[in-house]
């Protein structure tokens, strides 16, 4: 018996890489799967694939970016195999812009397939799960981008809500059983060879394979009680990210002017400023006070 034996998934964005990993995953798990893509014909491939090894699969066309469509893809779930029990929400499109030289439209079509899309197909599968009784599990695939990244700027931001949007459905969903988690993983995809900076970093070894365990586990029972976490994974490491919170310290005054606002960041605050982006960046005024004296 897998670990996802009698258990009915969706995934989304699954006709390649860390999806197409995470469908196969799951089937081995013993999961009858949806796999999901915009691009039939892979997401047909793929549950072939399952199929041939002696798995259950269904495969879905639908754009995570439609209401309707996503609403489809979760119903596709319910009448093949009678229910659902768990969503891997991974459809995601990418692309590197300088924020001055954006494409409006890049903008408007990342948005709603990283961000629409997650809700769209999350609340129709949260309505589901609700219906049949409650209980499941909703995985949605972040990014460390999340924390900032060059070049990534609507990618990072669509990211980091969907950070945000898991944290809080897990707290509307908790008296339902239903668990919500997000993952960050990193592995050599399509994404990683269309970027010359990711490519620098993302070697080929660290395949999807090895971020897939970590989703069938988050989406199986013996992952009951783990939610609101954001878990990252490049394929050797694995750990908890941590959440946003309120830092110290924490001024009081019962009004602020400009001159106090400026003594709380000259004075104390700036040498708690944080460090930004994923590579850790420093502001300037906390480098000036950092600086060695013969360097200032």
């Amino acid at each position: 018996m897998g670990a996802l034996a009698g258990k009915a998934v969706v995934v989304t964005g699954a006709g390649r890489g860390l999806g197409e990993a995470y469908a196969e995953q799951a089937a081995r798990a013993g999961a009858s799967v949806v796999v999901n893509d915009v691009d039939a014909d892979t997401a047909e491939r793929v549950a072939g694939r399952i199929r041939d090894s002696g798995g259950i699969a269904v495969a879905s066309g639908h754009s995570v970016a439609d209401p309707a469509q996503a609403e489809k893809i979760i119903r596709t779930c319910a009448d093949e195999f009678g229910r659902i029990d768990g969503l891997v929400n991974n459809a995601g499109v990418n692309y590197e812009s300088k924020p001055w030289e954006d494409d409006p439209e890049q903008i408007r079509r990342t948005v709603e397939v990283n961000l629409l899309g997650v809700i769209y197909t999350g609340v129709a599968a949260m309505r589901a799960m609700r219906e049949q009784g409650g209980g499941g599990s909703i995985v949605n695939i972040g990014s460390g981008a999340y924390l900032g990244q060059r070049k990534l700027g609507t990618y990072s931001a669509t990211k980091g809500a969907v950070a945000s949007l898991s944290s809080s459905w897990a707290l509307d969903l908790e008296p339902d059983g239903i668990r919500v988690n997000s993952v960050c993983p990193v592995a050599h995809t399509r994404m990683v060879v269309a970027s010359p900076r990711a490519r620098g970093v993302v070697t080929t070894d660290r395949v999807p394979a090895k971020v897939a365990p970590l989703v069938v586990f988050l989406l199986g029972d013996a992952a009951r009680g783990i939610t609101g976490q954001v878990v990252r994974c490049n394929g050797k490491h694995l750990h908890l990210v941590g959440h946003p919170q309120f830092k110290q310290p924490i001024l009081e005054s019962d009004a602020w002017d400009d001159a106090a606002v400026e003594r709380a960041f000259t004075e104390l605050f700036q040498a708690h400023l944080e460090p930004y982006g994923l590579e850790k960046r420093m502001p300037p005024l906390t480098r000036e006070l950092i600086a060695p004296a013969h360097t200032r």
